[in-house]
């Protein structure tokens, strides 16, 4: 696991982004990013995830995050990409309304079968590269990135507008996700 995560400083504030296996766009559908959220829910109350920015796009996920209460966050993320490649893959499997069900199940196989620590179906990427933020301006820079996804990818013209990530959040407004760390900088 250390060749995915390096998160050199336990309480710092990091960027990850990570994807799903072959790039393939599995969160076209609602149903598997309302399970991701209600994952990121559960790290929230249960297990010292503090959120402070976040974005489903199709094929990828990225956060804005700090671990607190003494967790390590290489092994909290380990556990969310784990339950979430789980519960997503099982939802995946028992959807009758997925037409490329056959097709994502038996990649997720085959990508399993070249990893020597994946056992069934291997849904997201090994790799994760996660960036310490180590100031008010690169913060900002990662947040901004972060909400502008869904507009750079011509989803929506207004990043707020965008339902699956924080950007509301930093409008003024409430979110999907409860507790969001609003990141503001004064002075500029």
């Amino acid at each position: 696991m250390s060749r995915n995560y390096k998160f050199y400083n336990p309480e710092g504030l990091y960027f990850i982004s990570f994807a799903v296996v072959g790039w393939l766009d599995v969160f076209t559908r609602n149903e598997y990013k309302d399970l991701f959220l209600e994952s990121l829910a559960f790290c929230q109350k249960n297990k010292g995830l503090e959120i402070h920015a976040w974005c489903i796009m199709s094929n990828h996920v990225h956060l804005v995050f700090r671990s607190i209460n003494d967790q390590n966050p290489e092994l909290l993320i380990g556990d969310l990409k784990r339950f979430t490649s789980r519960s997503i893959v099982k939802s995946i499997q028992e959807n009758p309304r997925e037409s490329r069900k056959e097709f994502l199940l038996d990649f997720f196989q085959k990508e399993a079968e070249k990893s020597s620590n994946v056992k069934h179906n291997q849904f997201w990427r090994h790799d994760n590269k996660p960036i310490e933020l180590w100031s008010n301006k690169v913060i900002q820079q990662k947040i901004d990135y972060v909400h502008n996804n869904p507009v750079e990818e011509g989803l929506v013209y207004k990043a707020e507008d965008y339902v699956y990530s924080s950007a509301i959040d930093y409008s003024g407004e409430k979110g999907l996700i409860d507790d969001v760390v609003v990141f503001r900088m004064y002075g500029i």
